[in-house]
């Protein structure tokens, strides 16, 4: 009969004997029985005292390798582990594999390179009474693990909280419009040099990296009206940018045209000047003429004024010495050769003039010279 069977052997190691319901066995007597045999073993022999011993040195080598194995660990490379010794802090330990003594010391891993987020969100009353929802967050780093593990209790509740406070305390010194229009860049620094000063006492061992404003906006009964306030100002500032983009345009070409109406009156005074000096040299070169011979000098001049005059004119003038006799010339081709020949010489018309004259002179039987009808009548008629 197998010793597990009921009524079987009576060293049943379970001290099951008699039991129809096999149970569990009991630890504490399992350990009994086992240093029982081991004290038993020792008091039969050399030998059976050698084999416990043997056996203890096992068990304690083996748990001895287990706890020293379990000792190994790794940081990652983002990482500073903070090691603690008997709950105490003892250092810090760098990226890489690192052991510890099992039960002595634990290791909280930190993440020191990776940028958090934190953000807050809230209705908040303004300075001037009137209520704004505004939602912001920040982006932060932790730049030291001692103080972000042990400088407070919970550091990402201590950080929402302390955001919040930022928040409300500069919301609550604002103005509703600085809020919500042209002032929000304004805001987002000033929370974010709010939040610096309030968490520089609790040395949290972060860095605040950016600040972002998200989103104000009125509430939803007067937001309407806000949006057509706020597209308002909108085009108020583009309006204001557009008339400075065509002050800077025109500027330019009014102060071009003033300077090319200066160069301008510049060049039209030299030329007067230059064209009045001219005049007096030529008078100075004409008065001795005039004072050795007044009256032929006089009579050139005359005649070279009328040449000048009758040249830029289609008018003919014919004289003659009875006064009755005119003679028709023929105009149209005489203007309509100028306009072919616009290079022509002045003198052409004149010319043409003192030749028809000269005919004209010739049939009366007056003086054959060509501008002596012309001056005769000019000087007898104007003279007297």
């Amino acid at each position: 009969m197998a010793w597990n069977e009921p009524g079987g052997n009576k060293n049943d190691p379970w001290k099951n004997r008699g039991n129809k319901e096999q149970g569990p066995p009991d630890l504490d007597d399992v350990f009994k029985n086992l240093f029982g045999k081991f004290k038993k073993g020792g008091g039969n022999g050399g030998s059976g005292k050698s084999m416990g011993t043997m056996g203890i040195s096992l068990l304690v080598g083996l748990l001895v390798v287990i706890w020293f194995v379990s000792g190994f660990y790794t940081v990652r490379e983002a990482e500073r582990g903070v090691v603690l010794r008997f709950g105490e802090f003892y250092t810090e330990v760098e990226p890489g594999l690192h052991w510890k003594p099992t039960f002595i010391d634990s290791v909280i891993p930190v993440d020191v390179q990776s940028i958090r987020d934190q953000g807050s969100s809230g209705s908040m009353l303004t300075e001037d009474e009137n209520v704004v929802r505004v939602e912001m967050e920040m982006q932060y780093r932790v730049v030291d693990p001692f103080n972000w593990t042990f400088a407070v209790e919970s550091p990402e509740t201590s950080l929402s909280q302390a955001l919040d406070s930022a928040i409300r305390y500069v919301v609550g010194h604002s103005e509703m419009d600085d809020v919500l229009t042209d002032g929000r860049e304004v805001t987002r620094q000033r929370v974010w040099e709010e939040l610096q000063t309030i968490i520089e006492p609790y040395n949290m061992g972060v860095s605040i990296i950016d600040m972002n404003f998200k989103d104000a906006r009125p509430p939803e009964e007067v937001k309407d009206a806000f949006d057509d306030a706020i597209s308002a100002q909108e085009d108020e500032q583009r309006f204001i940018r557009e008339a400075e983009a065509y002050a800077r345009e025109i500027e330019p070409r009014a102060r071009g045209r003033a300077n090319r109406m200066n160069e301008e009156a510049q060049a039209y005074k030299e030329q007067i000047i230059l064209e009045a000096q001219g005049e007096i040299a030529r008078f100075e070169e004409l008065l001795p003429q005039y004072e050795e011979a007044p009256q032929v000098t006089r009579d050139r001049i005359y005649i070279e004024t009328m040449e000048t005059v009758f040249s830029n004119t289609s008018k003919i003038l014919v004289d003659s010495k009875n006064g009755n006799n005119m003679m028709y010339l023929p105009l149209d081709k005489i203007m309509s050769g100028r306009s072919e020949n616009p290079n022509a010489s002045r003198n052409t018309l004149p010319a043409l003039q003192m030749e028809d004259l000269q005919n004209m002179n010739n049939g009366s039987g007056t003086n054959s010279s060509p501008t002596s009808g012309l001056r005769n009548s000019r000087f007898n008629n104007g003279g007297q």
